[in-house]
């Protein structure tokens, strides 16, 4: 019987793969048999890919010259790249959700049927649904730089810009589920909580280090490791999930559904005003 997860003869795309998941999922996109896999990031990947390409995905020039430089065929996209708060809100926007978008766009021509997107978002954008008209109004701009003035022109959305962008990726997920559908194409989003990555040195900056240590304390004790999620990535981007699509998966052991079901220990959670004065 062969493994359930497998990648030969295929094509694969990761963004964001020098570090942390990206470089899990490379290795395991390699374990899994990929015929063929290509790295984009911002720092030079050292995994065993077969082609690396530099790109700033906070540039939408740098994006196109990527898609450039990519395959004619491609069947499976990874958009893994991420930053955090600590960043200008554009490049976070841009990096999280306008990058994603635009190499779906400019990559789906390329994708056969029965080939899939994975994005990265995460459970920092929970709350969706409060803010879906405006997310939809977002989404609806094809242009970077237009994108990127509606987001200033809406200061009220962005106090939280990384929280926002997730949220915008969980919605871009949703709608292009349908459309993609149509060519063959699934598309699904992994939503993870606290990860033990380089970047969680970014979310102590912007959100704490006593939120994070409470949020750690709600989900078991420990954050994931890069390679439980990239195991949920390389599992939706397989033939193993042909018939998931349009899924926002959470994976953050239970801690979104303790929420759900109010069985959270608030009393133990950091007071406000220290979340404030750690926010930054």
């Amino acid at each position: 019987m062969p493994p359930i997860i497998n990648y030969e003869n295929k094509t694969v795309v990761v963004t964001g793969a020098a570090t942390g998941v990206g470089a899990a999922l490379i290795e395991r996109l390699r374990a899994a048999q990929a015929e063929r896999i290509i790295a984009l990031d911002i720092k030079p990947c050292t995994g065993p890919v077969d082609q690396f390409i530099l790109a700033d995905l906070s540039d939408p020039f740098a994006v196109d010259d990527a898609i450039r430089q990519l395959p004619d065929s491609i069947d499976v996209l990874f958009n893994n790249a991420g930053v955090a708060a600590t960043l200008p809100t554009p490049i976070v926007m841009g990096v999280n959700v306008l990058a994603p978008r635009r190499l779906i766009e400019g990559l789906q021509h390329r994708m056969p049927p029965r080939s899939a997107v994975v994005n990265t978002a995460s459970t920092a954008g929970w709350g969706f649904m409060e803010r879906m008209t405006q997310i939809f109004e977002l989404l609806a701009i094809d242009d970077w730089r237009r994108s990127l003035e509606w987001v200033e022109a809406h200061p009220e959305l962005t106090q939280n810009p990384y929280g926002f962008s997730k949220e915008c990726a969980q919605v871009l997920t949703l709608l292009q589920a349908a459309p993609l559908a149509k060519r063959g194409i699934r598309i699904n989003s992994v939503c993870p909580g606290l990860i033990d990555t380089p970047l969680i040195a970014d979310f102590q900056t912007s959100m704490g280090t006593p939120i994070l240590d409470w949020m750690t304390s709600q989900s078991g004790g420990r954050k994931a490791t890069p390679a439980e999620i990239a195991d949920a990535l390389a599992f939706l981007g397989s033939d193993a999930a042909s018939y998931i699509n349009g899924t926002n998966l959470l994976i953050d052991n239970g801690f979104s559904a303790a929420i759900t079901t109010n069985q959270i220990d608030y009393s133990s959670m950091p007071a406000v005003d220290a979340l404030t004065n750690s926010s930054g």
